[in-house]
C-alpha cells in the first residue's frame, strides 16, 4: 500500500509530519513524499525543510492521497498541475485525506462536492461555497475521503486510517510507541474553548472570508 503525501511551498509542517509519523508505521506502508518538482520544499516558518522524493507524474495511483494544508495552500488553489493529479489519484486510491486546509485543496479540485468535511476552524465558512456540508468534528469520515481539523488533528486522523486499514490493535500500538498521550496545559485547542477576544483577533486577520 502506497502512501503518497503532498508537499509544496510554505505548508505547515505538523499537517503532514504527523499523519506521516503514524500512517507510515503500519507494517506494508510504502511511503512517498511527492510535489511537482522533487528537492527540499520549505515549510511555513522557513526554518524547515521536507524533501520530495518523487514528482506527481512518478506516483499516479497511490492508494492513499494526503495533502496538508498551511498558508501555501492559497496559491496552490489555482495550480492544474497539483488539482489535476489529485483528480487522477482520487480516481483509484483507496483513501483520499487531508488536514487543516488541505482539505480546501480537495474541494477546489471537486473531490468533496455534496460530502461533510472538516478544516481549519477559520477555513470551516470558506469550505461551505464548494457545496461541501462543513463540520467542525476533528477528524470526519465520508465514505473513502478523511478529512482532519487543524494541524494537530491530522495525528488523530492518521490514528482513526490506521485503525480502519490495520485493525484496533496495530493502530494502539502505534499510539503506544508514539507514546500520545496529550496532556496540553492549557484547554484553549478550540474556539469554542479559547478566549472570546483570541478567536476574534485571528477571524479578523484570516485569509479565509469569514462570510
Amino acid at each position: 500500500m502506497q502512501l503518497a503525501i503532498v508537499l509544496f511551498d510554505r505548508l505547515t509542517a505538523l499537517d503532514a509530519v504527523g499523519p506521516y509519523e503514524i500512517l507510515s508505521r503500519i507494517p506494508g506502508i510504502e511511503t512517498v513524499f511527492v510535489a511537482e518538482r522533487t528537492g527540499p520544499v520549505r515549510t511555513d516558518t522557513g526554518a524547515l525543510a521536507l524533501t520530495a522524493d518523487k514528482t506527481f507524474a512518478e506516483v499516479p495511483r497511490p492508494d492513499i492521497v494526503l495533502v496538508p494544508g498551511g498558508p501555501g495552500q492559497t496559491p496552490q488553489m489555482d495550480n492544474p498541475v497539483l488539482l489535476d493529479w489529485l483528480r487522477t489519484a482520487d480516481e483509484t486510491s483507496t483513501w483520499t485525506t487531508s488536514v487543516c486546509t488541505g482539505s480546501l485543496l480537495l474541494a477546489e479540485a471537486g473531490l468533496l462536492k455534496g460530502r461533510k468535511a472538516t478544516s481549519h476552524w477559520l477555513a470551516l465558512n470558506f469550505i461551505r461555497r464548494y457545496e461541501v456540508e462543513p463540520t467542525a468534528e476533528r477528524v470526519v469520515f465520508d465514505g473513502k475521503y478523511v478529512t482532519a481539523a487543524g494541524v494537530s488533528s491530522g495525528i488523530d486522523m492518521g490514528l482513526a486510517l490506521a485503525g480502519r486499514i490495520a485493525g484496533d490493535r496495530a493502530a494502539q500500538s502505534v499510539q503506544l510507541l508514539t507514546e500520545y498521550d496529550p496532556q496540553p496545559p492549557y484547554d484553549c485547542g478550540a474556539p469554542h474553548k479559547a478566549p472570546a477576544d483570541l478567536v476574534a483577533e485571528y477571524r479578523a486577520n484570516t485569509r479565509h472570508p469569514q462570510d
